[in-house]
């Protein structure tokens, strides 16, 4: 690698790093940095282009959607949910999958079998149609599409952790703990889970781009949290609908998607790299 790709890499790096950062910053934040009320509506600013247009006002620099809220309190305040959801999902489904994935890769047979077949069922339904099932059964709220989402995700840590298990239960550590008597909980505590995390830091942070998709994409169908609740994917359905007279109200939600998903995954891979020499970037 050249020394100019190797400044572009670190800035590159430097940059996703920056924008993870502000969104997590924004998730804490964001509905006290707000300029305006997020969901306070002005009906005589209705629709106000942003500020280097013709009729914008710095008092608005992104504008104003349908009803005068303003869209950059929106999508400030927006960023509480996809933080929200993402770090609650991330977690619980992270938590339970690597524990099935410990317990099927080190005690193996009958267990292992059975937990694969039901990741297996798992993988075969599609996750928009399980979630419009349990969220039509539970009611569209924040907490149901965090257990939606975690009960759907657990799988791919199951099988990572699942496979680390089966190779590092073989290895002579592990034999050692287990022929002094060592027990269960122990083995895979002290001496597995801190040999496979590595691999999980990879997959959690990979998760949480894969997880704001998820949510907006459920907000966005009126599956997630219900208005006058801000959430980047309820403002781009809402958008949509002006899409042609202001473009705007959709545009600005979309990048902020876009663009926190983009730099996350972008250290998701950098982290792969770091974590495991043997991996290609």
């Amino acid at each position: 690698m050249s020394m100019a790709q190797g400044w572009l890499s670190r800035l590159q790096i430097v940059l996703a790093a920056g924008v993870t950062l502000g969104f997590v910053l924004l998730g804490l934040l964001g509905g006290w940095l707000a300029p305006h009320d997020p969901v306070q509506q002005n009906l005589a600013q209705v629709m106000l282009p942003p500020f280097w247009q013709d009729g914008g006002s710095l008092a608005h620099p992104l504008g104003t959607a349908m009803l005068g809220q303003d869209v950059l309190s929106g999508i400030m305040a927006g960023a509480r949910v996809s933080l929200l959801v993402s770090v609650c999902a991330v977690g619980l489904s992270g938590a339970f999958g690597v524990m099935l994935g410990l317990l099927a890769g080190y005690i193996g047979g009958w267990l292992d079998s059975l937990l694969m077949r039901l990741a297996d069922i798992q993988l075969s339904i599609p996750f928009i149609l399980l979630a419009i099932a349990m969220i039509g059964a539970l009611g569209p709220n924040l907490a149901n599409v965090i257990l939606v989402i975690a009960i759907t995700n657990w799988v791919t840590y199951a099988k990572v952790v699942r496979t680390e298990t089966m190779r590092l239960r073989e290895r002579d550590f592990v034999k050692s703990a287990r022929v002094s008597g060592t027990s269960l909980t122990r083995v895979l505590w002290r001496h597995i889970l801190p040999n496979v995390m590595n691999s999980v830091i990879v997959l959690v942070t990979l998760d949480i781009g894969k997880v704001i998709i998820f949510e907006s994409g459920l907000s966005f169908l009126g599956l997630s949290v219900q208005p006058p609740t801000p959430s980047w994917g309820a403002m781009l359905a809402d958008g949509r609908k002006y899409i042609s007279i202001a473009y705007w109200t959709s545009l600005f939600p979309g990048i902020a998607i876009f663009g926190v998903v983009l730099c996350v995954n972008f250290l998701g891979n950098w982290l792969r790299v770091r974590l495991d020499p043997q991996a290609s970037p």
